[in-house]
């Protein structure tokens, strides 16, 4: 493995760290500030809104920037939004912080997978790719509930001074650590921009929002589903998260593999093994044990899909994969977003808290036939070329 591959995954679980450790950090925040529960978790939809702007919109205006360069600049980024939030005196500012941060997340996940992918031969890619993003499942193994602990125990600003010294170690990773790249010699944004007129590339970008759609329709009510409906404690939930960070990591690299060796059909049979284990995780739920695998599983089949996704808009985005990259982790972000919403609205009808992952299932499906249409388009292109070609030889 490159060593530059290393810094990468360093900013990467830095970066994750700051996006979901706040969830366990809601009631000391709130408390802080004299502010309701729902009020604080407005600094989770902040962040969410601050990625799906920042991607794109960072990642274009560094186009004609050494990529290098602009990882440095995201990472500065990324440490000043941490470090307004460890000193926020008030709610606003803490706002105001986590939107900074979240500005470099998308462009950091964008301009890293271009990167990453430079640094290995063409067959291994997508496992490169993986190696970057693993930094961000071991986020959720690792760094939230550490971040979590070490707030509850000295203050929540601590777990925020704690992710500035992270976003400074990736900095000096990256910094002495990756090699240099050549200024980007792109035919301008307009020209960028263009890659958006591609169908494949949307097909791409609907794959990505509608398979982690489906992952979050789930995931964000697995606290309340292991606790009122499997029979775990509060305090158990930890460790089944670790269970899911754990399948997370595995289900990256495994991912990251399969796609090297054939990317489509991979997202095919990911996809598909998404949706089963959500459908399973209706019935399995209501037992400990079978809640507990069912978890991990789910984690290893919601992550695998990461490394193909973003290769996928990669290579459907050849003349700006950077911009394309970026706005796939945007993708990603929006999923997350209409999953939790879709997955709630089962509950506050009274459907229950398995309800959820029929929500997930669903959605994954609709990103599968999504990616079989995708699919398709590509056979016919490929079928059409060789026609073309005895055409044009007449």
């Amino acid at each position: 493995m490159p060593a530059a591959l290393l810094a990468l995954a360093i900013g990467a679980f830095g970066i994750g760290t700051t996006e979901f450790v706040i969830m366990g950090l809601l009631p000391e925040v709130a408390t802080d500030f004299g502010v309701s529960i729902p009020s604080a978790g407005l600094l989770i939809s902040g962040y969410a809104l601050g990625v799906v702007v920042g991607a794109p919109l960072l990642t274009a205006i560094g186009s004609k920037v050494s990529r290098k360069t602009v990882l440095i600049a995201l990472m500065g980024v990324f440490i000043a939004g941490n470090l307004v939030s460890a000193v926020a005196p008030s709610y606003g500012v803490l706002m105001t912080g986590r939107i900074v941060a979240a500005l470099s997340h998308g462009a950091f996940f964008g301009v890293g997978s271009v990167v990453a992918a430079s640094l290995v031969p063409k067959a291994k890619q997508a496992s490169a790719i993986a190696l970057m993003f693993t930094g961000l499942t071991v986020a959720n193994v690792l760094g939230v509930p550490g971040g979590t602990a070490l707030g509850q125990q000295f203050g929540w600003r601590s777990t925020f001074w704690a992710v500035t010294a992270l976003g400074v170690i990736g900095l000096l990773g990256i910094v002495f650590l990756v090699p240099r790249q050549d200024t980007a010699e792109g035919p301008g944004l307009r020209s960028e921009l263009a890659v958006f007129k591609s169908l494949q590339v949307w097909l791409a970008l609907a794959m990505t929002a509608l398979g982690f759609a489906g992952v979050f329709a789930s995931f964000t009510y697995i606290a309340p589903m292991m606790t009122e409906v499997a029979g775990f404690s509060a305090g158990a939930v930890t460790w089944l998260l670790v269970l899911f960070g754990g399948g997370l990591v595995v289900g990256n690299l495994l991912g990251g593999r399969a796609a090297d060796r054939s990317l489509m059909p991979s997202l095919y049979v990911i996809l598909a093994l998404l949706a089963a284990v959500l459908v399973v995780f209706v019935f399995t739920a209501h037992a400990k044990v079978g809640s507990a695998v069912t978890i991990a599983l789910f984690g290893a089949a919601g992550f695998a899909t990461v490394a193909p996704l973003q290769k996928r808009v990669m290579d459907k985005a050849k003349g700006a994969p950077a911009l394309a990259s970026a706005a796939n982790i945007a993708a990603f972000n929006l999923g997350n977003a209409a999953g939790a919403y879709l997955g709630g609205l089962t509950i506050e009808h009274g459907l229950g808290y398995t309800a959820p992952n029929w929500v997930g299932a669903a959605l994954a499906v609709a990103g599968l036939l999504v990616a079989l249409a995708s699919g398709l388009l590509d056979r016919r292109h490929s079928s059409q070329a060789p026609a073309l070609v005895l055409e044009g030889s007449r």
